[in-house]
């Protein structure tokens, strides 16, 4: 179910699903029963309280929900999410990069989520959403970049790696058969040590990359995959995990 998940520090667990939690979106055309009950099995098995996990509607845009607001939506739409008070957060993705994000703040941890897909990443998801967290009293905040498509896979037209790379240089890429490429997890990197944001990418779990590895969702390899998730909540006392 877990592709990877650790302690990270401040009584804060980081986590991401491969296909074997199943398809987590409601948008892809599966039956809505069945995602809630991977959802909520999903729950249970990170020990969080039923219903307490949020997931976003994700559009490919820069906006930033405030999980701690009692007015926001049960779904806000938004491709981040930030908290000061340890809501459980969610973002999915099935070739774009998951980008969990946590730092110190003045009473406690401080997490976020972001979908680093192309466009949100060359708009500034990842700046934004360290803004919020910042502007929340973050700091030492650091990033865990989960499975996405690797730059040997991503092709895409060359007027959209050269546009692309004159935003971010550091997405150019080509593939292993020699087309123009994209490189998200490059780009995020570059764009989040240039914010001062420590980059940890998660060890042992196996190839990150989503198109070669069939443990992971890829919309290009199959689009009917679904979507696997990156996790970010609080553990409690004696291991007991708690939101």
């Amino acid at each position: 179910m877990l592709w990877w998940q650790d302690d990270v520090g401040q009584g804060v667990r980081v986590a991401f699903t491969d296909r074997g939690a199943g398809n987590l979106a409601l948008h892809t055309g599966d039956d809505p029963d069945a995602v809630r009950a991977r959802r909520a099995a999903l729950e249970r098995s990170i020990g969080v309280p039923g219903g307490s996990l949020v997931f976003l509607d994700q559009v490919h845009g820069t906006d930033v929900a405030d999980a701690d607001r009692h007015d926001r939506p049960a779904v806000p739409t938004a491709d981040a999410a930030v908290t000061a008070t340890g809501v459980p957060l969610a973002v999915m993705v099935a070739d774009c990069v998951p980008v969990v994000l946590v730092g110190e703040g003045p009473r406690g941890p401080l997490t976020g989520v972001a979908h680093a897909g192309r466009r949100g990443l060359l708009e500034g998801v990842l700046e934004r959403a360290v803004e919020q967290l910042r502007a929340r009293g973050a700091s030492g905040l650091s990033a865990w970049l989960g499975p996405s498509i690797c730059g040997s896979c991503y092709e895409v037209p060359a007027a959209m790696r050269e546009e692309s790379a004159e935003r971010i240089p550091a997405v150019a890429a080509t593939t292993s058969w020699g087309t123009p490429a994209l490189d998200l997890r490059a780009g995020a990197r570059e764009r989040l040590t240039a914010l001062g944001v420590g980059v940890v990418e998660p060890s042992g779990a196996g190839p990150s990359c989503t198109l070669e590895n069939e443990r992971l969702s890829s919309h290009r390899r199959n689009p009917g995959s679904g979507r696997i998730v990156g996790l970010v909540w609080r553990s409690g006392p004696r291991g007991e995990d708690a939101a």
